[in-house]
Parts: C-alpha cells; sequence; structure tokens
C-alpha cells in the first residue's frame, strides 16, 4: 500500500452518519461487508451496510465512498435502496468477525478481536483489512481477564480466513485474482457450465463486470441469465455503458424491460438512449461517460480528471471541453483537449485556451465505416459524438471500433486457437515421448544381441 494511504479503525464507524454530497443525511453505518481470501491474504472491504431512515439497511460500495472523516462518511450520492442481502463470500465485520477468537500465528496464543484497521490501496483504489487489534487472554460473561492489547498485521493471526479445502469457487478465484479480466474471461469459458455459474456468483460485482465485457456474447447470456435478477442488474449497472447496452439488445423483449426496471432510473435511461441507435452506428458504439470539463477548469482539474484508475487508457487520452450541464448529452461541445498538450502545459492554464477544435465531431448516425477512416486518417485513440444541437453524447473508442470490425466470433477463435497451440503443444511432447522409448528399445535390442553374441 502506498504510504499515507487513509486507514480506518472499524469500530469508529459503528453508528455514524452517512451524507451525500450535498449534505444530506442519508441515513447510518450498521455494518461493514468484507470478502475473506484464501490463506493470510488480507481481506477486501467491500463496502457499508447502510440503515437508511426508512428502517431498510442497504448495501453503499466502497467505490462509492468519497471520504470518511471527523466522524462521517460522505458518498457520491448514488445509492442502490434494494435490501441489503449477504451472499455466501461475505463476512459482517461487526456481526460475524468482531470478539472473535483467533490465534496469533506466532506463539499460537488465542487473543479476542477487538477491532479491524483497514487502508485504502491507491493504485487500485480498493479498501484492505490490513490491521487487527486484538486482547490476549481470556473473557467471558461473568469474568473479564485484560491482558495485553496490541496490533498487528492480518497474516500474522490464523482464525478469519477461508480454509484451501471445501471452498469451491473462493479457491479457484484466489487462484486467479491478479489476471486480468479478458485473462479469467478465458478461465470462465473454458469451465463448464456449472462451473462457469459458481465463479461468476462468487465474484464482485466490479469483478464480474469487467470479466462480462470481455467474454463471447453467449457466455455473457448463459451468466447473465443464472444471477438473481436484482443481482444482475447491478453488473449491468457496473459495465461500461455501451457493453451493458450491447448486452441488453440480445436479450428477449421481456428480460430487458424486467431488468431495466430494476435498474437505478438515470442508468436505465442512458440504456434506452444507448439502444436507440443502429449497432454499427457512432451512437451504438458510443460509452456516455467520457471526461467533461467546463471552460474555465485549468490544466490541473483536467488532469486530475484523467488521473482516476477507472478510465480505460483511451478515454484517459483526452478531455472534452463543454458547457454546461458536464452529464451527457452536455451542454455546447467546444472543443477537444489532449493529455499530451495538459502534460506540456501549467497547471493553472484554462483549458478553453488549449482546444483543438480543428476536428468535426462524429455525427451519431455515422457508420462504422466513416469511423474506422476517421481513427485511421487523424491518428486517434477516441472521438467526441455530438448531435445537431452540439451537445457532446459521448465518446467512440478504438477498442469499441476494432471490437465491431473483427469476426463477430473473434473472442471465441482466440479462446479455440489457445486450445489448439496447447493441442499441438501435447502432440511434440508425446512425438517426443515415443521418440525416447522408441530409442531405449532399439538400444536394449541392441544390448541383449551382445550379450547372446
Amino acid at each position: 500500500m502506498a504510504a499515507g494511504a487513509p486507514r480506518i479503525f472499524v469500530s469508529h464507524l459503528a453508528g455514524i452518519a452517512v451524507f451525500d454530497p450535498n449534505g444530506d443525511q442519508v441515513g447510518r453505518v450498521r455494518d461493514l461487508v468484507v470478502m475473506l481470501r484464501v490463506g493470510r491474504k488480507p481481506p477486501r472491504l467491500l463496502g457499508l451496510v447502510v440503515e437508511l431512515s426508512t428502517r431498510r439497511r442497504i448495501f453503499l460500495p466502497m467505490t462509492r465512498v468519497t471520504s470518511i472523516e471527523s466522524g462521517q462518511v460522505i458518498s457520491t450520492g448514488v445509492l442502490n435502496v434494494r435490501r441489503f442481502e449477504q451472499r455466501p463470500t461475505e463476512r459482517l465485520v461487526f456481526g460475524e468477525l468482531l470478539d472473535r477468537r483467533v490465534q496469533l500465528v506466532e506463539t499460537g496464543e488465542e487473543v479476542t478481536v477487538l477491532d479491524l484497521g483497514a487502508q485504502q490501496r491507491q493504485a487500485r483504489r480498493e479498501w484492505e483489512v490490513d490491521r487487527v487489534f486484538v486482547r490476549k487472554g481470556r473473557t467471558g460473561t461473568f469474568r473479564r481477564t485484560r491482558g495485553e492489547s496490541l496490533t498487528v498485521e492480518w497474516s500474522q493471526v490464523t482464525g478469519f480466513s477461508l480454509e484451501e479445502h471445501g471452498q469451491g469457487a473462493e479457491s479457484l478465484l484466489a487462484t486467479f485474482e491478479q489476471l486480468h479480466p479478458a485473462d479469467l474471461a478465458n478461465v470462465l469459458h473454458h469451465l463448464s457450465a456449472k462451473r462457469r455459474a459458481e465463479v461468476a456468483a462468487a465474484l464482485d460485482d466490479d469483478r464480474l463486470a469487467d470479466v462480462l465485457e470481455e467474454l463471447p456474447e453467449d457466455d455473457q447470456i448463459e451468466i447473465l441469465g443464472k444471477l438473481k435478477e436484482e443481482r444482475a442488474a447491478d453488473v449491468l449497472e457496473a459495465m461500461d455503458p455501451d457493453d451493458a447496452a450491447d448486452l441488453l439488445a440480445e436479450l428477449p423483449e421481456e428480460d430487458k424491460e424486467r431488468l431495466l426496471s430494476l435498474m437505478q432510473p438515470a442508468d436505465a435511461a442512458e440504456m434506452r438512449r444507448l439502444m436507440s441507435y443502429e449497432e454499427h452506428t457512432a451512437g451504438g458504439l458510443m460509452t456516455t461517460e467520457p471526461i467533461v470539463v467546463r471552460p474555465d477548469s485549468t490544466v490541473a482539474d483536467a488532469l486530475a480528471r484523467v488521473r482516476n484508475p477507472d478510465l480505460s487508457p483511451a478515454l484517459a487520452a483526452q478531455v472534452y471541453v463543454c458547457r454546461p450541464p458536464d452529464e451527457t448529452p452536455t451542454g455546447k461541445y467546444l472543443g477537444t483537449v489532449h493529455f499530451q498538450r495538459l502534460l506540456r502545459d501549467p497547471p493553472y492554464t484554462l483549458v478553453s485556451s488549449l482546444l483543438d477544435d480543428d476536428l468535426q465531431p462524429l455525427d451519431p448516425e455515422a457508420t462504422l465505416p466513416i469511423i474506422a477512416g476517421f481513427f485511421a486518417t487523424y491518428d486517434m485513440v477516441a472521438a467526441p459524438v455530438v448531435d445537431e444541437t452540439g451537445s457532446l453524447l459521448g465518446a467512440v473508442t478504438v477498442d469499441d471500433v476494432l471490437d465491431h470490425m473483427l469476426p463477430e466470433d473473434w473472442r471465441e477463435t482466440e479462446f479455440h486457437l489457445e486450445e489448439e497451440e496447447q493441442e499441438e503443444e501435447q502432440k511434440k511432447e508425446q512425438e517426443k515421448a515415443q521418440a525416447k522409448a522408441q530409442a531405449q528399445a532399439k538400444g536394449q535390442a541392441k544390448g541383449v544381441g551382445n550379450r547372446d553374441a
């Protein structure tokens, strides 16, 4: 973890208020949700269980928490108000981990868990529980023995983590935890349908969304169909809007409408807007979440947006300058500022003075050949899509263009090529083994002949 990354102790979060960006209270923290991992790897802190004023408990992902300080939690304001349901791979910190008896690895001594410390990993914006505050000695209902209290690393205690045996999908996920989503998609593609469903159920929403984007269409539909409808809607919301819209468009009309009704209204409206365009047009290919800044923003403001680790390299390559509103469809599109230009100018420079407004933006009805020609002619990795009123609708990235220009089964072809390469390697190994066995047999026969002589 990066030095200086924020750390919290979970006991300080019990019952504190949760606010939206406008300062309005939306609820209070009632618990924290973590996902344990095989061995002694620190568990991931997935989010908070928040109790609303209506007494309903909902899940607030840590990705929607902007700050935790001064006895309060500030959220992005985007809440999924469906009732929280704990999944098999999840553990509640207050309900299941605190006051638990665990052992110190070095001495085997039993200790009681009093608190847990979590820290944010700056590189990936994830939170991990990396510290355990424990007390030596045993506590009971009628008798309390006060022993030494100490804070240790998560890896220095045992008794929390999942066991290696009998954990099904969790053990498999631990093996492939560091895989790129495309590589994990390859793993899922080769599993049986039953096993694929088990692994998909164990993945968290964001990770599953990333993997679905890399899978062939048939696998996407199969996995989505085996999820509970509420979770399927959550995963679609976590996907890139253009990929989610493509997947929704392949579903039967009844299933599509049912999932859209379960999504957040803003996300559902975005999906419907994308699906209103033909698939192989700029409107059908674009993502609706490019980097949009106002003309009075500075280079420093723009670079802060570019640093968002959740952005793809193509989307982070440029920012689009527009008048308010900042969400697509925006106010009037003024022009583009490329990342390299941002690096060359002082941080206080206004982006409006750096505009590249020479290139015509794409029309939402522009066809795939026109889009590909635009990218090839101007060496672009992303291009703005602007409607007839001058509003920015989104941006088309080069990866989406390639995805639609390649044969429809290109992902499956890639997977099959790997299988063929593996079969070829096995065949070569078998031939080597056969040749070696034949040589040994000839040598033994020759030896027998010499002894007979």
